[in-house]
Protein backbone atom coordinates (compact mmCIF):
# COMPACT_ATOMS: atom_id res chain seq x y z
CA UNK A 1 0.00 0.00 0.00
CA UNK A 2 1.39 3.40 -0.97
CA UNK A 3 1.72 6.42 1.25
CA UNK A 4 -1.12 8.03 -0.65
CA UNK A 5 -3.35 5.00 0.02
CA UNK A 6 -2.44 5.12 3.71
CA UNK A 7 -3.28 8.82 3.90
CA UNK A 8 -6.57 8.29 2.10
CA UNK A 9 -7.52 5.45 4.43
CA UNK A 10 -6.58 7.58 7.43
CA UNK A 11 -8.76 10.46 6.21
CA UNK A 12 -11.67 8.10 5.60
CA UNK A 13 -11.40 6.64 9.10
CA UNK A 14 -11.20 10.10 10.64
CA UNK A 15 -14.26 11.21 8.65
CA UNK A 16 -16.26 8.17 9.79
CA UNK A 17 -15.19 8.79 13.39
CA UNK A 18 -16.16 12.47 13.21
CA UNK A 19 -19.56 11.60 11.74
CA UNK A 20 -20.17 9.07 14.50
CA UNK A 21 -19.25 11.63 17.15
CA UNK A 22 -21.56 14.19 15.53
CA UNK A 23 -24.42 11.69 15.51
CA UNK A 24 -23.84 10.83 19.18
CA UNK A 25 -23.61 14.52 20.11
CA UNK A 26 -26.87 15.29 18.32
CA UNK A 27 -28.63 12.37 20.00
CA UNK A 28 -27.37 13.52 23.40
CA UNK A 29 -28.38 17.10 22.58
CA UNK A 30 -31.89 15.91 21.71
CA UNK A 31 -32.12 14.11 25.04
CA UNK A 32 -30.97 17.21 26.93
CA UNK A 33 -33.37 19.35 24.90
CA UNK A 34 -36.16 16.91 25.67
CA UNK A 35 -35.45 17.08 29.39
CA UNK A 36 -35.35 20.88 29.20
CA UNK A 37 -38.65 20.97 27.29
CA UNK A 38 -40.23 18.42 29.62
CA UNK A 39 -39.41 20.64 32.58
CA UNK A 40 -41.07 23.60 30.84
CA UNK A 41 -44.10 21.39 30.22
CA UNK A 42 -44.27 20.37 33.88
CA UNK A 43 -43.20 16.77 33.25
CA UNK A 44 -40.98 15.02 35.79
CA UNK A 45 -39.48 11.61 36.44
CA UNK A 46 -40.33 8.80 34.02
CA UNK A 47 -42.67 11.05 32.04
CA UNK A 48 -39.83 13.52 31.39
CA UNK A 49 -37.45 10.69 30.48
CA UNK A 50 -39.97 9.23 28.02
CA UNK A 51 -40.45 12.64 26.43
CA UNK A 52 -36.69 13.08 26.03
CA UNK A 53 -36.25 9.59 24.58
CA UNK A 54 -38.96 10.29 22.00
CA UNK A 55 -36.88 13.24 20.77
CA UNK A 56 -33.76 11.07 20.64
CA UNK A 57 -35.64 8.64 18.39
CA UNK A 58 -36.26 11.49 15.94
CA UNK A 59 -32.49 11.68 15.34
CA UNK A 60 -32.62 8.58 13.16
CA UNK A 61 -34.92 10.28 10.65
CA UNK A 62 -34.33 12.77 7.88
CA UNK A 63 -34.45 16.45 8.90
CA UNK A 64 -34.03 15.38 12.52
CA UNK A 65 -33.38 18.83 13.93
CA UNK A 66 -36.52 20.26 12.32
CA UNK A 67 -38.60 17.32 13.51
CA UNK A 68 -37.37 17.81 17.07
CA UNK A 69 -38.11 21.53 16.93
CA UNK A 70 -41.55 20.93 15.39
CA UNK A 71 -42.44 18.42 18.11
CA UNK A 72 -41.43 20.76 20.92
CA UNK A 73 -43.07 23.77 19.24
CA UNK A 74 -46.32 21.84 18.96
CA UNK A 75 -46.19 20.61 22.54
CA UNK A 76 -45.34 24.08 23.83
CA UNK A 77 -48.17 25.59 21.80
CA UNK A 78 -50.67 23.05 23.15
CA UNK A 79 -49.49 23.65 26.73
CA UNK A 80 -49.33 27.44 26.42
CA UNK A 81 -45.56 27.60 26.98
CA UNK A 82 -44.22 30.82 25.44
CA UNK A 83 -40.89 30.25 23.67
CA UNK A 84 -39.88 31.87 20.38
CA UNK A 85 -38.25 29.93 17.55
CA UNK A 86 -35.10 31.90 18.25
CA UNK A 87 -35.11 30.79 21.90
CA UNK A 88 -35.68 27.16 20.92
CA UNK A 89 -32.89 27.17 18.34
CA UNK A 90 -30.53 28.96 20.73
CA UNK A 91 -31.24 26.36 23.42
CA UNK A 92 -30.71 23.56 20.90
CA UNK A 93 -27.36 25.07 19.85
CA UNK A 94 -26.24 25.54 23.47
CA UNK A 95 -27.17 21.97 24.32
CA UNK A 96 -25.23 20.67 21.32
CA UNK A 97 -22.12 22.32 22.74
CA UNK A 98 -22.89 20.82 26.15
CA UNK A 99 -23.34 17.38 24.58
CA UNK A 100 -20.04 17.65 22.69
CA UNK A 101 -18.24 18.64 25.90
CA UNK A 102 -19.80 15.69 27.74
CA UNK A 103 -18.69 13.29 25.00
CA UNK A 104 -15.13 14.64 25.15
CA UNK A 105 -15.06 14.00 28.90
CA UNK A 106 -15.99 10.38 28.33
CA UNK A 107 -18.16 8.17 30.50
CA UNK A 108 -18.87 9.52 33.96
Amino acid sequence: MSTFDNREESFEKRYVHEQELQFRAEARRNRLFGLWAAEKLGKTGPEAEAYAEALVAAEASANAEERVLDAVRGDFGAAGVDQSDHQLRRTLDELLETAKAELKQGPA
